[in-house]
């Protein structure tokens, strides 16, 4: 059974974001702790709003990535400055954790609670090289058998492949060339350029300096940036690309379709909202969030996932396609997102129009966060009225989030 979640009075006041840092860069060293600390803190400011008026915090975050990984939401929201008697919950839909993240907020607002800190951070960088069979030790001459998790967290036994191997999948399913796929994913490059280029991302990030953070009672802690770096605040990883540049690169699979070019860029960041009751707002905050549906679809094509909650999202809210003025579907790879584009029939000009996450990069609790901030700002920039933000998810799901544009003028 599907998921939906429809929503009246909800609304999505700020949001905020780190820069995207590539793998082993300016973030590397940065727990996601700190950085998600950083965008609440910075999601707060915006807003104009007084941390002590927060009744709930929600956080995610996929890989532990410091040793006190189980106390994120926790050390999210009291260093944020949310009083120590407001509950914290950890929340994880993978690739989808950004927008169950605001999900998980509309509940909670329904249940009573008036405003809800949501932040997603992942560091990818310090994904650790881990060993789960050595707790009791190990055999005279043994293997030490210490793996990846980075790399060993894209297989998915149940399909048996990797999340690469889905997208072979789909590309398959599809009738995708590895032409098409490129193309895709030169398409995804030059425009996030272009948005660069144009001041577009500088709205919606809040650049990251070393810092120190307190909070009542407790110890301080902060970002500690490598030396020589004094601030980041711009993503680093849209670069320029060529068609042929792009065709040199090796299919990670034998015959496939799927490079490291034309699949989602590995980067450490984290977002973060500010959700209240859409009737307590003074002014009409950054967008209403209408509905949310979660569909499950086979392992073995989770990239998919997209196209089906998309679908429940149309017949539940009584839209129509053409009425859904942008689309923002996270890039997990160009083939999966392709595949999903094809099978709804979207008009390309309608989706990801300043580049997505093969451009810009997937931290993965994060990004589903970043899709809405970016459709959100684009539906004001132009006078739109709806947006739907998207994500496939592994182990074969699919998250898709319907909002509305409250500045919106007929």
């Amino acid at each position: 059974m599907s998921l939906c979640s429809r929503f009246d009075d909800v609304a999505v006041v700020e949001m905020a974001r780190t820069p995207w840092a590539d793998l082993g860069g300016a973030l590397a060293g940065v727990s996601p702790i700190d950085l998600g600390i950083h965008a609440g803190r910075a999601v707060l400011a915006r807003a104009g709003v007084d941390p002590a008026s927060v009744d709930c915090v929600l956080a995610g975050s996929m890989a532990q990535a410091s040793f006190d990984a189980y106390l994120l939401p926790r050390h999210i929201g009291l260093y944020s400055g949310v009083p120590q008697s407001v509950p914290a919950l950890a929340v994880q839909r993978i690739c989808g954790t950004g927008l169950e993240l605001l999900r998980q907020a509309g509940e909670h607002l329904r249940d009573g609670v008036r405003r809800v800190l949501c932040v997603g951070s992942e560091s990818m960088s310090r994904n650790p090289i881990a060993a789960y069979e050595h707790r009791g030790g190990f055999r005279l001459g043994a293997p030490v058998g210490f793996k990846d998790f980075l790399w060993e967290a894209l297989y998915d036994p149940a399909a048996g492949v990797d999340m690469i191997g889905t997208a072979e999948n789909l590309a398959r399913e599809y009738g995708l060339d590895r032409a098409e796929v490129d193309a895709w994913a030169l398409r995804s490059h030059q425009r996030a350029l272009a948005a660069q280029a144009a001041g577009w991302f500088d709205a919606e990030i809040a650049a990251v300096c070393s810092e120190t953070f307190d909070a009542e009672d407790c110890l301080p802690r902060g970002i500690s940036l490598p030396r020589g770096i004094s601030r980041v605040e711009r993503d680093s990883r849209p670069r320029a690309t060529d068609a042929e540049a792009l065709a040199r690169l090796r299919a990670v699979h034998d015959g496939g379709v799927q490079t490291a070019g034309n699949s989602c860029a590995v980067v450490d960041g984290a977002a973060a909202a500010l959700v209240c009751r859409y009737s307590d707002c003074v002014e009409a905050p950054l967008a209403r969030l209408l509905m949310a549906t979660v569909v499950g679809v086979p392992p073995r094509t989770m990239g998919i996932g997209p196209a089906p909650a998309i679908r429940l999202l149309l017949e539940r809210s009584g839209l129509r396609l053409a009425q859904i003025d942008r689309f923002e579907i996270n890039e997990a790879q160009a083939a999966q997102v392709l595949a999903v584009a094809r099978a709804l029939e979207l008009d390309p000009e309608r989706l990801n129009v300043h580049g997505g996450s093969i451009a810009l990069g997937h931290p993965l609790a994060a990004t589903g966060l970043r899709l809405v901030q970016t459709l959100a700002r684009q539906l004001r920039h132009d006078n739109l009225r709806y947006g739907i933000a998207a994500a496939c998810i592994g182990g074969g799901q699919g998250m898709a989030l319907l909002i509305e544009n409250p500045h919106f003028t007929a």
